[in-house]
């Protein structure tokens, strides 16, 4: 028996890893998301439109850009899995994940510089995605992904 595992630990030292490594990723996955959560509850009441904001003359104090930035990597097995439902068709939700995990922590990042500097809403927001590393311009292949959300903070006067 001893010599069995012996003969093949190189291949029981690769499932390992492959375990450690898919469970390590999925763990880091969801505490990701907890904190996401918990932050768009604390931000809530700072609005975010995506519409051009007019106001009338006097009501705004002040207006600032701000912006938000996340880039997200992928990893192999969200690869191994995107590359099969690519063979076979249908969503990617491997992708999916990694795409709204880092836009809603792009806008998170910007609302939480807009509240530090006393902003009451973020008007025309604009969001951008992108691919970037070595494999971003290969074909079907996705090296990280980048989330940028900016936008116009404004500071009402407030009576």
């Amino acid at each position: 028996m001893l010599e069995a595992v012996l003969g093949n630990l190189d291949i029981f030292l690769f499932l390992l890893f492959v375990v450690m490594g898919y469970s390590c990723g999925t763990i880091a996955e969801k505490r990701h998301y907890k904190s996401i959560l918990k932050r768009e509850k604390e931000l809530i009441k700072l609005m975010l439109v995506s519409a051009e904001g007019r106001f009338a003359d006097g009501a705004v104090n002040e207006s600032f850009l701000v912006s938000g930035s996340m880039v997200v990597s992928n990893d192999y097995f969200k690869r191994l899995l995107a590359i099969l439902r690519n063979f076979f068709g249908g969503r990617v939700k491997a992708y999916e994940s990694l795409i709204d995990r880092a836009r809603r922590e792009a806008m998170l990042r910007m609302k939480e510089e807009a509240a530090a500097r006393g902003a009451h809403m973020i008007v025309n927001l604009r969001l951008e995605t992108s691919t970037i590393g070595r494999s971003a311009n290969k074909k079907n292949r996705v090296g990280s992904i980048e989330a940028l959300a900016y936008g116009t903070a404004v500071v009402m006067n407030r009576p």
